[in-house]
């Protein structure tokens, strides 16, 4: 509120107070030429600069009002390439942004091509930015092992590497403990045993600009129609309540 004010005020003093003052002198002027009264000052708006102030304030204060209202937590999940953990948990009710980048690895900035050579140490993994009032962290993790498999090491049907491997990387306390219950329900689900990496979240990469939003941009390229495409179908099928449409 304090940044309010001050803001308010300083829009005031740079562009309705001078004008204000300018259209005094005119008013003053020009009651000097008729012979009227003039008065020592005149304290007006127009509704133009009211307008504009208004403006403004929504500009630069309406963000971060939304930002101070609205909650917002960051799961960071690695279950294969990240084609296909983003396109689905871009289906997820309460999921508010999903960006694929890397993380976990030694080189900095790496380029998808050395991701793909498996020597950096990074896996793919997506961002998933979401609203803890429509979907828990935990609501979260319960898709991811269901949408992976989390028994086989680096590795997710043909895609073979370090860079595949199934990772959970934690931005909290609370976050590793939830990750480490439904572990341990879900080893219970599976028939082999998980080998699910659990570490806390370090520096990260976002990917590529055409490596983003890639199954709804490229749906009938071959790896989105046979690989990508039954992954989301499985969630919107055992999901259904979760699934944002």
């Amino acid at each position: 509120m304090r940044g309010l004010i001050r803001y308010g005020s300083r829009i005031y003093r740079l562009l309705i107070l001078p004008k204000n003052r300018l259209l005094a002198r005119s008013r003053r002027a020009k009651n000097k030429a008729t012979g009227k009264p003039s008065c020592g000052f005149v304290g007006f708006a127009l509704k133009s600069d009211i307008k504009l102030l208004w403006l403004q304030f929504l500009q630069w204060y309406g963000p971060r009002l939304r930002e101070s209202v609205m909650t917002s937590e960051i799961a960071t999940l690695g279950g294969g390439c990240f084609w296909c953990t983003e396109a689905v948990f871009q289906e997820v009710k309460g999921v508010m942004s999903v960006e694929s980048g890397y993380t976990g690895g030694t080189v900095v900035s790496p380029t998808y091509e050395q991701i793909c050579e498996g020597t950096t140490g990074h896996a793919e993994v997506v961002r998933v930015v979401f609203d803890p009032d429509i979907v828990s962290y935990r609501e979260l993790l319960e898709i991811f092992f269901t949408i992976h498999d989390p028994t086989t090491l680096n590795r997710q049907g043909n895609d073979v590497g370090t860079q595949y491997r199934s990772v959970v990387y934690f931005h909290s306390p609370e976050q590793q403990a939830t990750a480490k219950t439904v572990m341990a329900e879900m080893a219970n689900v599976w028939d082999g045993p998980l080998v699910t990496e659990l570490s806390e979240a370090g520096v990260y990469y976002p990917a590529e600009s055409h490596h983003q939003n890639y199954f709804r941009q490229n749906p009938l390229q071959g790896y989105c129609a046979f690989v990508v495409a039954p992954k989301v179908a499985k969630f919107r099928k055992v999901f259904a309540a979760r699934a944002a449409r």
